[in-house]
């Protein structure tokens, strides 16, 4: 075995290679993680041949259930898009609150909708419906943006069936039920400090006028009756799958602009929060039959099988097929179409996951794992607060939350498999490496310009405004698991 000195010198090497490929040279994420385990492998003497078998093994070892359920969440999540279900959310929530009170419908309203809807179309979609009010209120149009985006912010990293969460659970191989337990539990907190109060505390500071260099939305038909609920103009240049967002966003290649949908009218209000919380749910089922029934009885048996998250992910999937799809007269033609647009950023995230684990693979090979549990019980540093940091550090650097949240997953992985961590503090961890991987978005990041151009805001104030937002979800995520750390082993 290499020494411990040596050891931590390539990683830290690798790392930086890493870094350096993705920042510098625009390699993509998936080609640069395989060349910095390649580079780590080599240095830590594995010999060439077995490194490549256990690249192989390794990719296909971390990707069995992330893939299928990325995958799934992807059609799901694309076919809730196409029948208007983050506008038939938003214009209920916003009509059942009063303008005093919108502003935590709004946070609400993004918290529900990014279970499905990836947060930069999100974005496009849902801010500029914020622009009426705007105008109506006179208020800075912050005040109303900032809990909606915070609410997506929140659950697209912390909440699964997502794809961030997913590839972290994966990684880590924690339980996705305890992992949804808990990304409500700090979620909500963090969505409630980072939107409506700092959305009611900026907005008195930086006044955002509504732009004027943005399409306005076109009508929607929603209950009969005309709305502000459409998708907004095109996408700002940005690359999604490189960014926050994790996604290839909403003008990917062969799939038609927001602008362009034809009218329709919406889903009701239930049927999609129905829809969103059917996964969860299931999945929640799932993991509470495994700790309360008797394990072979008939009960606990099934709950185990509908609630696993592959069986989860495929009957939403079917659900939201038929009543969002086939009920509403789409085609059996335009649904394969749906499905297979859906992949193409899935794809994207699948092997980028792959690619994490196998750079986690070859971490626990060298032995790291070992290394780093003794110098953090030596330094007392606890495991929530060690991913925390490694996805941060990784997300201020090259920006993309997906990339942060993996390679924070990959270098914590280790380490919680040779301190042999229970169920729930697996999940906190996952958890805490989202925390990282929200936080301190600037200018090397997708959605930072995203909200620039959709909220008409200058660099400084995107910074003051955006930046600490999502910083204020990290860190009060943080805040509850390490709270919760104390309580749970």
């Amino acid at each position: 075995m290499q020494s411990t000195a040596w050891m931590l010198t390539a990683a830290g090497l690798a790392i930086g290679l890493l870094l350096l490929l993705v920042i510098k040279f625009k390699f993509q994420p998936f080609v640069a993680l395989l060349i910095a385990s390649i580079g780590f492998g080599l240095s830590t003497g594995m010999q060439p041949v077995a490194l490549v078998d256990l690249m192989v093994d390794q990719m296909g070892g971390a990707l069995g259930q992330v893939a299928l359920v990325i995958g799934l969440g992807a059609i799901f999540g694309e076919v809730l898009q196409r029948a208007g279900a983050a506008e038939r959310l938003a214009t209920t929530l916003i009509d059942r609150f009063s303008d005093r009170n919108v502003a935590w419908g709004l946070g609400f309203a993004g918290f529900l909708v990014s279970i499905a809807v990836f947060i930069d179309v999100a974005i496009v979609i849902l801010v500029p419906m914020l622009y009426s009010i705007a105008r109506r209120t006179g208020r800075s149009l912050l005040f109303y943006g900032i809990p909606l985006c915070a609410g997506l912010s929140v659950t697209h990293t912390f909440i699964p069936p997502t794809p961030g969460p997913i590839a972290t659970a994966g990684i880590m191989n924690a339980d996705l039920g305890l992992v949804i337990l808990f990304g409500v539990i700090c979620g909500l907190p963090a969505m409630l400090v980072a939107g409506p109060i700092f959305g009611r505390f900026i907005s008195k500071r930086i006044f955002v006028p509504v732009p004027e260099d943005i399409a306005a939305p076109s009508p929607v038909v929603a209950g009969g009756r005309s709305s502000d609920g459409a998708p907004a103009a095109a996408t700002p240049d940005a690359d999604s799958t490189s960014g926050s967002g994790q996604s290839a966003g909403p003008t990917s290649p062969g799939s038609p602009s927001p602008a362009e949908e034809p009218v329709r009218e919406l889903p009701s209000f239930l049927s999609v929060v129905g829809a969103l919380l059917l996964p969860l749910v299931l999945i929640l089922g799932g993991t509470t039959g495994s700790l309360l029934l008797q394990e072979g009885s008939a009960p606990h048996t099934a709950l185990a099988f509908i609630g696993h998250p592959v069986i989860a992910l495929l009957l939403t999937c079917l659900y939201t097929l038929y009543f969002f799809g086939v009920r509403r007269g789409s085609s059996g033609d335009e649904l394969q179409k749906m499905a297979t647009r859906a992949l193409a950023p899935a794809g994207v995230i699948i092997l980028i996951t792959g690619a994490g684990g196998v750079f986690g693979g070859f971490l626990v090979e060298s032995g790291l794992g070992e290394v780093l549990a003794d110098a953090m019980q030596e330094w007392n540093i606890p495991i929530v607060l060690f991913g925390f940091l490694t996805s941060a550090l990784i997300r201020i650097s090259q920006g993309s939350g997906t990339v942060a949240m993996i390679t924070g997953a990959t270098l914590t992985a280790p380490l919680a498999e040779s301190m042999d961590l229970g169920g729930p503090m697996l999940a906190l961890t996952c958890i805490a490496i989202a925390c990282g991987g929200t936080a301190f978005s600037h200018v090397n990041d997708s959605g930072f310009w995203m909200a620039n151009r959709y909220f008409g805001m200058s660099v400084a104030d995107t910074l003051r405004s955006w930046t600490v937002m999502k910083t204020a979800v990290g860190l009060t995520g943080l805040a509850v698991v390490l709270i919760l750390s104390q309580f749970v082993s």
